[in-house]
């Protein structure tokens, strides 16, 4: 189990898989998940180094005392630091949701750091509707006896926005999300004091304009994936990002919501478009 120590003494895990020698892939998972976020594409990327990280307080990184480190310019100097720590200049940054905020955050502090972006279902505008949905599952313990049911919830939940997806993935899904308590029930696999951050970063006024992070990558390779059901990334936002990126590579996948899983053909088709223009 690999593992690094941030500058302000947290231990963080990460997964580094693949030839050393070949593009770096750095992938960087959703507000609540983890490294199993990449699960599904990983086996069709082992032309990459794929490197993942467990945010501070996810997975099986340590837990933050100050809930308000959870936010994205730390998490985006933890992610400048694990790059150090690999020796790592440059890198291809596969970016879902809050990686997607991240990468954007990079690219006005870090952009050297970045051959290449792919925005997983997220844009520099994300609708009240979306954001009010993660405010309402963030922090809570869903009251299930085990990842079964678990599953079976996460199926019925996602029926219309993930049409056609089979319950062995939902199963996965509710693997990487949560874990069975020994005398039953589920726990998160994150700290729940994510959810005061959150509270709290947006109670302290009004954060940076995402446009002006967006325009920062004008000259960076980019593609955005966006589910076509999605509640997060609207088709209009889109429109705009590739109208402000005239080289961006935009890929929208059918039945799919917030977030595609990135083994779909079209996210495919847009993580090597990218993968190649940074070689």
């Amino acid at each position: 189990m690999a593992r690094f120590t941030t500058s302000d003494g947290l231990s963080l895990y990460y997964e580094d898989e693949g030839d050393r020698g070949a593009q770096a892939a750095l992938c960087l998972a959703g507000l609540t998940r983890n490294a199993r976020d990449f699960d599904f594409v990983a086996p069709h990327l082992r032309d990459c180094r794929l490197i993942r990280m467990d945010y501070r307080g996810r997975g099986l990184s340590d837990r933050d005392a100050d809930c308000m480190n959870y936010n994205i310019v730390r998490e985006a100097q933890d992610a400048v630091e694990l790059l150090d720590h690999l020796g790592l200049k440059r890198v291809v940054l596969i970016g879902t949701s809050r990686g997607g905020l991240i990468a954007m955050a990079l690219s006005l502090s870090h952009a050297e750091r970045l051959a290449g972006v792919v925005l997983n279902d997220i844009g520099p505008e994300v609708s009240a509707e979306g954001i009010a949905r993660i405010m309402d599952y963030v922090g809570k313990t869903p009251d299930l006896p085990d990842l079964n049911t678990a599953a079976e919830r996460l199926k019925a939940v996602h029926a219309s926005d993930f049409p056609g997806v089979p319950l062995e993935r939902w199963r996965a899904q509710a693997e990487a999300m949560f874990e069975e308590r020994a005398g039953g029930g589920l726990a998160l696999r994150y700290d729940p004091e994510l959810r005061r951050a959150l509270v709290g970063q947006a109670g302290a006024g009004e954060g940076p304009d995402l446009w002006t992070l967006f325009d920062h990558l004008s000259h960076t390779p980019l593609a955005v994936i966006r589910g076509a059901n999605s509640d997060l990334l609207s088709e209009a936002t889109l429109e705009k990002m590739a109208a402000r990126h005239p080289g961006l590579i935009a890929r929208t996948v059918p039945d799919r919501g917030h977030v595609p899983f990135l083994d779909e053909e079209e996210s495919l088709a847009a993580i090597r478009a990218v993968l190649e223009q940074a070689k």
